[in-house]
């Protein structure tokens, strides 16, 4: 046979031609090598199913149930069974990852899934489903390989990720050696962690990412950001490309997360300060790129004319333009500059108009435009994502069935309207498994954070009752403030008086070294209490497993109601137009979902026993008591004076059955 390949350099019109022939036994002998090699991955694939169907259909449940979790793994089951999606509101320590894992697995089993997606908002929640998986394979001897997929720039060996074989060694000569790598890390290990993706990567001197992303073809599940499904710049085209579907479970952990998460991943924005520093960076290397950059400019510049502070838009057709003509032209000239001053920055802001133009393709009744005029700081114009219920749900619609979960997903209705575009998709209520009685709710009559109330006098009743629950009981507590500020002022107020206590700070941008340093201080032995405070919304007020001893109590100042901004203003007067809850759907509703996070932090096993305080009398108000929990029925109404008295009768009469009185909801 002759063989022939022909190349031809489109600018010179060079044309260069290889030429071989080969005889009858050089291709039978290339054949049967290829076919080989193809084999040894078929017979794993075959194998392994065969294995993993017989496990999955005999495997047990690792522990007794607790309270309601049978039922709510019975839930889970039948909502993959019949191919339909679920919300599930489930308490602190119900065991949702099990519960909802375990399920999936056997409905797998069934042929109800071929690949188990498993998404997180947070690095520490990946660990917890690492752990689940773990208990099944020790516990119910769980045949079912997975991977955790890391972000790119954590596991790159380079200083700063460049993928150019000539500047990466691992990238050089990467799918050489890659096969084996994969075929090798699938025989040898069940759970494969990033630990041991580096592990292996550096065995065999292969890029760690790509590496990892190779080896999800062969696992049966993955555990990943939400990003990875959801953002349409970085969600595995390998799976999710041009609308492909495949046999798919997803279970999205912390749930809640993915309304604010899908809102950004969904919008876009254009800034005329970037458009200006990219036309200074590319001056004299294409007055065809420089004439497009100015005329942008030009544009936004009589956009900002227009606009006093903020502005909503009724249409940018005219903006999309100018950005298409200048993405055009940029195209070119990154491919022929290859190298110079500022090549990063350019790169960056390419990316940007390439997001805008993808979101722009995408505006409907579900987007607001708005343009802001920041004076000598910019001026920018931002398609904003009010409701992403629309394109979270054609990401759903490639898998057959979604299990969306958290330990805060009231009220049902507000993130059934943002994640789905069904309002028939199931919805449950998991019952709290711990005894009432292990758990003290207290909520202050006698202060508030209104902002119209910020003052002294209010920043001193918070440090009073600050003062009361931790001398209450010697153990670790958490402060949760509205905001840095805020907290900066009580602290001046715990200053003139001492708390008796070690106190914790949260610093602001605090890495992954910090973080944890400042949640090893709950493990130390001490004589006294530890007070940490913390800002609500952040870090340490989700995700984070302190059981027991560790944490025996919470205070959250405040409603946490987001500031006020701009898109939370344009939010509501969205809602206000389709619910006619504008304020509940802006402000109250995701202001309550961080209190409700930061107050479970507490109670975390069937053992733990504490006390929560909510410092605001708005909590008192009817729209606010109904959006407590079931498990928060019953609670104390306090003030400073009766507080200390409320805390001793908790410690010392071995919890709630001995309170004075229990009023229920108004």
């Amino acid at each position: 046979v002759g063989i022939q390949i022909t190349y031809c350099n489109i600018e010179t019109e060079e044309i260069r031609r290889f030429k071989e022939v080969r005889s009858f036994e050089e291709l039978k002998s290339w054949f049967e090598g290829l076919i080989h090699e193809y084999v040894k991955w078929a017979r794993y694939l075959y194998h392994h199913g065969i294995r993993r169907q017989e496990c999955l259909k005999e495997l047990p449940f690792p522990y007794p149930y607790r309270e309601g979790q049978k039922e709510l793994a019975g839930n889970v089951y039948r909502s993959i069974a019949r191919k339909r999606n679920l919300f599930i509101q489930a308490p602190t320590g119900v065991g949702k990852t099990l519960s909802t894992i375990y399920p999936s697995l056997k409905a797998m089993g069934e042929g109800h899934g071929e690949k188990l997606f498993y998404l997180t908002a947070k690095t520490i929640t990946r660990s917890v489903a690492e752990e689940a998986f773990s208990i099944l394979r020790r516990e119910g001897h769980l045949y079912f390989n997975t991977v955790t997929i890391t972000a790119k720039e954590k596991l790159c060996v380079m200083e700063k990720p460049d993928c150019n074989p000539q500047a990466c060694p691992r990238a050089k000569g990467h799918y050489d050696r890659v096969n084996d790598a994969v075929y090798e890390i699938i025989q040898e290990v069940d759970g494969i962690t990033r630990d041991k993706v580096l592990e292996y990567a550096r065995r065999y001197q292969v890029c760690p990412f790509e590496f990892c992303l190779d080896i999800t073809n062969w696992v049966d599940g993955i555990i990943c950001d939400y990003n990875y499904v959801f953002d349409p710049n970085v969600r595995l085209k390998r799976y999710f490309a041009e609308g492909n579907k495949g046999e798919y479970l997803f279970l999205v952990d912390e749930a809640h997360n993915l309304v604010s998460r899908a809102r950004e991943m969904y919008s876009a924005k254009i800034e005329k300060n970037e458009v200006l520093e990219v036309k200074h960076m590319v001056k004299g290397k294409s007055p065809r790129l420089d004439r497009r950059l100015e005329s942008l400019n030009k544009l936004m510049l009589s956009m900002k004319r227009e606009c006093e502070e903020w502005k909503l838009l009724e249409d940018v057709t005219s903006l999309a333009a100018g950005a298409m003509a200048v993405f055009s032209e940029m195209e070119t000239f990154m491919e022929d500059f290859a190298e110079f001053p500022g090549r990063d920055a350019v790169l960056n802001f390419y990316f940007c108009l390439r997001d805008f133009l993808n979101i722009y393709e995408e505006l409907g009744d579900h987007y607001r435009i708005y343009a802001e005029n920041h004076g000598s700081m910019g001026f920018s114009v931002r398609l904003f994502c009010v409701n992403p219920a629309r394109l979270l749900s054609r990401c759903m619609g490639q898998g057959n069935s979604t299990i969306l979960f958290s330990a805060t997903l009231l009220p049902i209705k507000y993130y059934k309207t943002l994640l789905s575009v069904d309002q028939e998709d199931y919805a449950v209520y998991a019952k709290s498994p711990f005894p009432e009685e292990n758990r003290l709710l207290m909520v202050a009559t006698d202060v508030s954070s209104r902002y119209t109330r910020r003052n002294e006098t209010e920043y001193r009743k918070v440090a009073d009752y600050i003062r009361a629950v931790v001398r209450g009981k010697c153990g670790n507590y958490m402060i949760f403030f509205p905001s840095y500020q805020y907290m900066a002022e009580v602290m001046k107020m715990i200053d003139e008086n001492a708390l008796e206590a070690d106190i914790l700070v949260q610093g602001q941008g605090m890495g992954e070294p910090e973080k944890k340093e400042f949640l090893e201080e709950f493990e130390k032995e001490r004589n006294h209490s530890l007070a940490a405070f913390c800002v609500m919304g952040g870090v340490f007020s989700e995700g984070i497993d302190l059981k027991e001893e560790r944490l025996i109590g919470v205070i959250v100042v405040g409603t946490g109601l987001p500031m006020v901004c701009v898109e939370q203003e344009i939010l509501k007067g969205y809602f206000e137009e389709t619910e006619e809850r504008g304020f509940d759907f802006s402000y109250q509703y995701p202001g309550m979902n961080k209190v409700l996070q930061a107050a479970g932090r507490v109670i975390r096993t069937p053992k733990d026993k504490g006390v929560i305080l909510l410092l605001d009398d708005r909590f008192l108000r009817r729209e606010y008591l109904e959006l407590f929990p079931r498990e928060w029925e019953h609670f104390q109404m306090v003030n400073r004076n009766n507080v200390a008295r409320c805390l001793m009768d908790f410690w010392e009469n071995d919890g709630l059955k001995h309170a004075d009185e229990l009023p229920g909801r108004l």
